[in-house]
């Protein structure tokens, strides 16, 4: 195909190219004939081959010209995204790792209550030390299993059901407070 885009008007000679390439005339002809199966080539007479419009073969320069534009746009916003995405990364991890800001890491039965989408919902809070597990089986008919494990300490559980205000009525305000049963994962007699 190199040889098929320098040669003059495209159109290359079988006997020369078998002399250049130091081949077989036999094995210029089967790869002719491959090229001329996928319409790369085409060709003018037993010895003579011209190559192909390329543009027709592979569709027209504006069409990739428009894809090579699109991909570079995705290319960019992928860059774009990948940025973000480190930079809030980057911003929880200072969040979490400072000791101050670890007392204000909670939320009031007000906070939930005040959130729309809780309306008319239960909501369960979990208060649970680092690598924690929690595990959601897919649902039954009419119910729905959580499964946390911890081996760092205790998990407190709290269930929080949500009302919608009533004019003239008090918000209902009841939590109740579940703590699980700890497997530990070292012997009663090491710790």
């Amino acid at each position: 195909m190199d040889l098929v885009k320098t040669a003059p008007d495209g159109v290359l000679d079988l006997n020369e190219v078998a002399t250049t390439l130091g081949v077989r005339k036999r094995r210029v002809y089967d790869i002719t004939n491959v090229l001329d199966g996928i319409h790369l080539i085409q060709k003018r007479s037993k010895n003579l081959i011209q190559g192909s419009d390329l543009d027709q073969v592979f569709g027209g320069a504006p069409e990739q010209q428009k894809l090579r534009d699109e991909l570079s746009d995705l290319s960019a916003m992928e860059e774009a995204l990948d940025e973000l995405i480190k930079d809030c990364a980057h911003q929880l991890f200072e969040l979490t790792d400072d000791k101050e800001n670890a007392k204000l890491a909670y939320v009031t039965y007000q906070d939930i209550h005040s959130i729309q989408a809780f309306q008319e919902q239960i909501v369960i809070a979990i208060k649970a030390p680092e690598e924690t597990k929690l595990e959601v089986p897919a649902p039954k008919e009419d119910s729905i299993e959580v499964h946390i494990k911890s081996t760092k300490g205790p998990i407190d559980v709290y269930l929080c059901e949500v009302e919608q205000d009533k004019r003239g009525a008090k918000a209902f305000e009841d939590t109740d407070t579940v703590t699980s049963e700890i497997k530990s994962s070292v012997p009663p007699d090491e710790e």
